[in-house]
């Protein structure tokens, strides 16, 4: 054994449930797993072991449930004669339990809203903490009415064309012309004023010569967003079902799984955390061993453990006569995100590559999420 490398746990070691529970956690901790990659394992053997049923046993004082360990050990690269021996240890603290007359054994239950990694021990929640959110529009409003006379002429005065007609109500009559030619002539000069100042506006902000408007793109604020592919107007997500973590892009209304949101890390630098009902906070980043690489995907997965390589740069580019926005920059690579071929199909994926002088398929728009 090199001297980088522990020695996998040895469940003989257990006492009792809870330091059953400690030593399955230094199991998942010495295979450097993450639940993402856990429950990816697990499938790829035939298992089912969702992240939010791990953090529940490692949240526990009690035993497992034998289908569970065997899943669990499994997928932490446990083989078979080791997992026997987990098995046996198991069974012998249930049975030790019973006659003891203490609890043993995780029930059977649905996963409930308490259940993730906020309720586990400090070494299972690191680095696992899950953002929940509950966003929706602030209520509305009911602008108030004026009084009903408000809006219509003024009432006062006698009414053209009576019987007291004369010199006297023709006089009337002009002090009312008069008053409402005012009336109408100072809104009319103010609506001038505007018009000659919005023309100026425009003037400036066209170049010299050109036809287009000059745009800036507004710069980035922390917090949830929508990453929208400016090329093609969809949005970032993860395919539904699908463990890899992998990014692509998606028409907006059905980008839910994850939730993104922008965090300022300082040096102008930025993280796209993600918030996956299934697996909890994680990270947007590149994986570790295709990090230098042309065309390695973005991929969702928990924070920490890929350095630089889950940091980026957002940068504002000139839209150059089109939409405005940002590129995102590796700040390990250097390389920016882009969607391949810059296509504007659903499900093209997202990747790093050179970034290009014109932005194409690499600009990006951060907009605020919509309510669920």
């Amino acid at each position: 054994m090199t001297d980088g490398e522990r020695a996998a746990p040895d469940p003989r070691e257990a006492r009792d449930p809870a330091g059953f529970v400690e030593l399955l956690q230094a199991l998942k901790d010495g295979a450097g797993l993450t639940y993402r990659e856990l429950s990816a394992r697990a499938e790829a053997l035939g298992e089912v072991l969702p992240r939010s049923t791990v953090a529940n046993m490692l949240a526990r004082n009690s035993l497992p449930r034998e289908e569970l360990l065997s899943a669990y050990v499994r997928a932490c690269g446990v083989g078979p004669g080791e997992l026997e021996r987990w098995l046996a240890v198991r069974k012998d603290l249930a049975g030790r339990c019973r006659a003891d007359g203490s609890a043993a054994e995780t029930r059977d239950r649905p996963a409930g809203p308490g259940d993730g990694p906020a309720d586990a021990p400090a070494a299972a929640r690191a680095g696992a903490e899950t953002l929940r959110r509950a966003e929706g529009p602030p209520p509305g409003t009911d602008r108030p009415r004026g009084p009903a006379g408000d809006d219509g002429p003024d009432q006062a005065g006698p009414r053209d064309g009576g019987p007291g007609d004369g010199p006297g109500a023709a006089s009337g009559r002009g002090e009312r012309l008069r008053t409402w030619a005012a009336r109408g002539f100072v809104p009319l000069v103010g609506l001038l004023a505007l018009a000659t100042a919005a023309t100026t506006v425009v003037a400036f902000l066209r170049g010299p010569g050109g036809d287009r408007p000059r745009e800036e793109a507004a710069p980035p604020a922390p917090g949830p967003v929508l990453l929208r592919a400016l090329h093609s107007g969809l949005c970032l997500n993860e395919r539904p079902g699908q463990q890899s973590g992998q990014v692509y892009q998606v028409p907006c209304a059905e980008a839910t799984v994850p939730r993104y949101s922008l965090v300022r890390l300082g040096g102008g630098r930025w993280r796209i955390r993600s918030d996956h009902p299934d697996f909890g906070a994680g990270c947007a980043g590149i994986p570790v061993d295709l990090a230098e690489q042309h065309g390695a995907p973005l991929v969702d997965q928990e924070c920490g453990k890929r350095g630089s390589r889950e940091e980026f740069r957002i940068e504002a580019f000139d839209g150059a006569g089109r939409e405005a926005g940002h590129r995102i920059r590796s700040a390990h690579s250097d390389l920016c995100l882009r969607v391949r071929d810059a296509s504007r199909e659903p499900w093209a994926d997202v990747v790093q590559e050179a970034c290009r002088e014109d932005g194409k398929g690499q600009l990006f728009g951060f907009d605020p999420p919509r309510a669920p």
